[in-house]
């Protein structure tokens, strides 16, 4: 499955892999605070995903605009709101870019301050490798 707008892609495509449970998510060209919204109630809006690893690969956008500490705590707050109780997983960005790199540095305190029994794990790395190698190996006891 591919999330797409009608009118043509989204800037964050992702794809359902229910062989190992995990999203995965690739964000290009120019993204704003309105598409990150889009793409999680979107992704984990479908039924059956809950409890999935997502990886979300920002090493295809150029440019991010509306990146507040708000909005990005606002997402991190519906993210969290969408999390299956009692199944943890895990998310890994990955972000070459400064930019995105701290962005996502900021995404993973507020949903680490959001925490609950269940909730996921976030960490960002710099390469697609480190991202899925963490996200491969056995989740810690």
């Amino acid at each position: 499955m591919t999330g797409e707008a009608e009118e043509g892609p989204m800037p964050i495509e992702f794809t359902v892999d229910t062989q190992r449970r995990r999203i995965v998510a690739t964000a290009t060209g120019d993204l704003d605070a309105d598409d990150f919204f889009a793409y999680q109630r979107d992704a984990w809006g479908r039924p059956g995903v809950g409890g999935y690893d997502e990886i979300v690969d920002m090493t295809g956008a150029s440019r991010i605009r509306e990146a507040t500490p708000e909005k990005v705590r606002e997402l991190a707050q519906l993210a969290a709101s969408m999390d299956v109780p009692r199944a943890a997983s895990r998310m890994a960005i990955v972000a070459p870019a400064d930019l995105a790199y701290g962005l996502g540095r900021m995404y993973e305190a507020f949903r680490g301050l959001t925490r609950s029994p269940g909730t996921k794990t976030v960490a960002v790395f710099r390469t697609r490798a480190e991202a899925d190698a963490w996200l491969s190996a056995p989740p810690p006891a």
